[in-house]
């Protein structure tokens, strides 16, 4: 246990989301989980600062205006991140299949997100890291 605890201190996860009650939301809840959390409002202002090179997980929307979450995770796979991802969407009735094509994508989440699923979901992205 107090192994999981300096694991959750010392990896950032990013949620990248322009929706700021969604983002609100996931921040209160992994914080009050323990994990260090940084909040980005678009694909752009995370690729903007140095959030990709800090993060250990990734939770993304799919649509955002400006850059997907799919062309995020291109981009990011681009520069020679493979940051484990966790997609969520409004629209999961619209996902593709999750693919081995794809590094390190997690998994997808419709939104609201099961909170037990995205908590075992982060905790498979981290011991990835570890």
């Amino acid at each position: 246990m107090k192994q999981d605890t300096q694991i959750r201190n010392s990896m950032i996860i990013a949620i990248v989301d322009d929706d700021d009650s969604v983002r609100t939301a996931l921040e209160s809840l992994l914080r009050s989980c323990g994990y260090k959390v940084k909040t980005y409002c678009s694909a752009l202002e995370f690729l903007n600062t140095d959030g990709p090179a800090q993060t250990h997980c990734l939770i993304s929307d799919i649509q955002m205006p400006g850059m997907s979450g799919f062309e995020l995770h291109k981009q990011l796979v681009a520069m020679g991140f493979h940051i484990p991802t966790i997609f969520i969407t409004a629209y999961p009735e619209a996902l593709p299949p999750l693919s081995t094509d794809t590094p390190a994508l997690i998994a997808y989440l419709p939104k609201p997100c099961d909170t037990n699923k995205l908590l075992n979901y982060i905790e498979t992205a981290l011991l990835q890291q570890n």
